[in-house]
């Protein structure tokens, strides 16, 4: 079983930044996804950006490209999201998430807020 906790989120002003983190515990298949998405209110969950294992690629949405850059930490066993040049639209719940041996895993996700 795979656990995952988001830290990071908050409050910030447009054109600023923040950076999520993803902490994985618990056992992963070496050929793996992880990624972020996120879910603004009365709209469905969109996927950011994706972490593929196999090959070390990454993936982004048009709406973040440029912006916005996963990262992964083999060391600290995290996933991390470095957003900069936030936009009010860019404010939503970011969620955690883990494709590991056929298993969908969430966290529980995290607050972005972007307002002046």
């Amino acid at each position: 079983q795979v656990q995952l906790v988001e830290s990071g989120g908050g409050l910030v002003q447009p054109g600023g930044s923040l950076r999520l983190s993803c902490a994985a515990s618990g056992s992963m298949f070496s050929i793996y996804i992880m990624g972020w998405h996120r879910q603004a209110p009365g709209k469905q969950r969109e996927l950011v950006a994706n972490f593929f294992s196999a090959g070390r690629s990454t993936s982004y949405a048009d709406s973040v490209k440029g912006r916005f850059t996963i990262s992964r930490d083999y060391v600290k066993n995290t996933m991390d999201l470095q957003m900069n040049s936030l936009k009010p639209e860019d404010t939503a719940v970011y969620y955690c998430h883990l494709y590991s041996g056929n298993v969908d895993y969430w966290g529980q996700g995290t607050q972005v807020t972007v307002s002046s």
